[in-house]
């Protein structure tokens, strides 16, 4: 029978049943253990499984290298950062180490690793506490990158991750831990690398995902116009063939992220539909992003995030192009 969850529940419970299926799952991280994590994602864990939950230093290169030793020699981390742009302090572990490992030993090591972090923004935090850097995890070949936009997403997904026998960066949007609740099936697994339909049409194509996708479903819900919106769920690997069988069919596209404009992970998912599906297109891609600052603190915020009225203006003006 399926629970129903908020986000912050649906890791919780993921992470209690990967403990409990397989004895190779450790989960630590800062504070995850008696404090059961920041955002009490991990609360009571450590109570259970008191041999493979604990507390790490205020380390993020620590934690992160600590993880390629533990996953080469058999065992499935799951490491917790505190806030995702904390974990620039563990980049060159990821990019040196976690994601090359397969690579450096011609597939005879491997790094079944999963790294969670809250990312996003939209809860007033401190500086450094909302940042989008999925782009800059998805440079990194031989990573994969998930974001979930709801509690179900998150545990098939979660699950999903903490079985890959390959390393994953799973960023977990800070403002919808406890945003609603939804049905969340028991061993519930989703495959990565597959994007999802969430709502079929023909007029329009928007790509959204993470908190954007809830932001855009609202800003649907008030156009007069079959709005086809998809959510990659897996940032890398991309699913572009469902993304351009969208678009080759609407002629027409929105994508929508909350990090800054340049280089972010829009102008990837453009660039693939103008290769694929140029001819296809009856007017220019528009892409709704947050802009090329640093996320303002507290309620400044509410200015940087694309809301559902931004993004219901940049679809009228992709519907109202000849």
């Amino acid at each position: 029978m399926a629970d129903r969850l908020r986000m912050v529940e649906a890791v919780r419970e993921t992470l209690r049943a990967e403990l409990e299926r397989d004895d190779s799952v450790v989960v630590y991280g800062e504070d995850v253990g008696r404090a059961g994590g920041v955002f009490r994602a991990t609360e009571g864990l450590l109570d259970a499984y008191p041999d493979r939950v604990f507390d790490s230093p205020v380390a993020e290169a620590g934690i992160v290298g600590v993880g390629v030793g533990l996953a080469a020699t058999g065992l499935r981390p799951v490491a917790e950062i505190q806030f995702q742009s904390f974990l620039y302090q563990g980049f060159h572990q990821l990019a040196q180490h976690v994601a090359r490992i397969r690579s450096r030993t011609r597939g005879t090591v491997t790094c079944p690793m999963t790294i969670r972090t809250p990312y996003g923004g939209g809860i007033h935090a401190l500086e450094l506490h909302s940042e989008s850097f999925e782009a800059g995890f998805a440079h990194v070949p031989g990573l994969t990158v998930v974001v979930p936009a709801s509690p179900a997403e998150t545990a098939g997904l979660l699950t999903a991750s903490v079985r890959s026998p390959d390393p994953v960066v799973f960023l977990e949007p800070t403002r919808l831990y406890r945003s609603f609740r939804e049905e969340v099936p028991a061993d519930h697994e989703l495959p990565l690398g597959e994007a999802r339909i969430v709502d079929s049409g023909e007029d329009l194509t928007v790509v959204a995902w993470g908190s954007m996708l809830r932001e855009t479903l609202e800003a649907t819900a008030e156009l007069d116009a079959d709005i086809e919106v998809i959510d990659p769920r897996t940032i890398s690997p991309l699913d572009t063939e469902t993304i351009v069988e969208s678009v080759r069919k609407t002629g027409r596209c929105v994508v929508v992220h909350e990090a800054p404009r340049t280089s972010g992970m829009a102008g990837e998912i453009i660039a693939r539909i103008t290769e694929d599906a140029f001819y296809y297109l009856e007017t220019p891609v528009e892409r709704i992003t947050g802009y090329d600052v640093p996320v303002p603190l507290f309620a400044r915020e509410d200015a940087y995030l694309p809301d559902a009225d931004r993004i219901e203006a940049g679809i009228r003006r992709v519907l109202d192009r000849n």
